[in-house]
């Protein structure tokens, strides 16, 4: 009778070791939300000095995060795999879509990059949509291979101005807004003229303009080389938030900057969360893991959740209950959208559905 019990607690011993073992698979679930109006201990999270401040009300404004099993540091178990698959607040996606060859000191060094740029966007937006002068000066970083632009522009160009050869419009360039929106109302193979400063130098050079990437919804074109912005916001801006990264709160941030810095209860008592990278010239860029996100924010008391509208075929059909999705495209539309729930008058919100019906955004299965 020894041996069958001995073979039995072996057997018992060998599945659990097996449901250890790690498995080629990352598994996303909802993480913390963090209201960016709170503190962490006695430390706001956002703090603001050289500007004016106001007392926030009881609502709540939360960015919303995603924890991931799976990644350099944190292999995912079959436990892990077989839970993930069983509830519906999660998904098992093979490994390498989310982390592919990289380290766990790459991963969270690139992650940390993300979220300082993202925080920096977010302040710059921020002023701008509170009517701060925000100047910054916007250099060419690298060049695109096969671009019009990268055969006359070179790395370090400061670009000061640019004109249609077309209709003759002009602007300076002391923004990224004026850029992309100049750029937004002139169709692609465009003759252009764009001003730079040049090793100390005025040179103007021309060329076509770029057409945007396939399925960007955007009308216009692009420039053809990638541009980056050195922004010297007139307020200082901090934020103190451990154990987070990516770009994907930016939207949050921002938010929560405007209402620190307008009169008033900005919420309106509500709690309202959301997600969304945010760029400097005020637009919320798409984000992942947007379901785990949304169950996270009604797990934590939030009725209300901001998205990014190239979120919404994503978000059709995984609302869960309790939770109103509303869609949004700047900054601009989601500080309208926290004000009409403020003063409960909601209802000529957007809905995902209404975008995808109306062809804004494509129905994704």
């Amino acid at each position: 009778m020894v041996v069958p019990m001995v073979s039995g607690v072996t057997m018992v011993a060998l599945a659990a070791g097996l449901m250890l073992v790690p498995m080629p698979y990352a598994v996303q679930s909802p993480g913390p939300t963090i209201n960016t109006m709170g503190a962490q201990g006695d430390t706001p999270i956002i703090t603001v000095d050289g500007a004016q401040t106001f007392p926030v009300g009881e609502g709540e404004l939360r960015l919303t995060t995603v924890s991931v099993r799976g990644g350099p540091s944190s292999p995912a178990t079959p436990y892990d795999v077989l839970a993930g698959w069983w509830r519906e607040d999660s998904v098992v996606i093979p490994r390498e879509q989310v982390f592919g060859t990289e380290t766990a000191e790459e991963l969270s060094e690139y992650q940390q990059i993300q979220m300082a740029n993202s925080q920096q966007n977010a302040v710059a937006a921020a002023l701008q949509a509170l009517d701060y002068e925000v100047p910054m000066v916007l250099n060419v970083v690298e060049m695109i291979p096969g671009m019009k632009a990268s055969e006359v522009l070179v790395v370090d160009d400061v670009i000061t101005g640019i004109a249609r050869s077309d209709t003759g419009a002009h602007i300076e360039i002391d923004n990224f807004r004026n850029l992309t929106d100049f750029l937004g109302e002139t169709p692609a193979g465009t003759s252009v003229t764009v001003d730079v400063q040049r090793g100390g130098n005025a040179v103007t050079e021309t060329f076509e303009t770029s057409p945007r990437p396939e399925g960007d919804r955007r009308a216009g074109s692009l420039l053809g080389v990638f541009v980056a912005a050195d922004i010297q916001n007139p307020v200082d801006v901090q934020f103190d938030l451990d154990r987070i990264g990516g770009p994907s709160a930016g939207l949050m941030f921002a938010l929560g900057v405007i209402d620190l810095m307008t009169p008033g209860d900005l919420t309106g008592g509500e709690i309202i969360a959301g997600t969304g990278t945010m760029s400097i010239d005020s637009y919320v860029g798409a984000i992942g893991g947007v379901r785990q996100k949304m169950h996270g924010a009604v797990r934590d008391g939030a009725s209300w959740f901001l998205v990014p509208v190239d979120n919404c075929a994503e978000v059709l059909g995984f609302e869960p209950e309790g939770l109103t999705v509303i869609p949004v495209d700047e900054l601009s539309d989601a500080r309208e959208a926290v004000e009409a729930i403020a003063s409960g008058q909601t209802d000529g919100l957007p809905t995902c559905a209404q975008k995808v019906s109306e062809g804004f955004v494509e129905a994704r299965q």
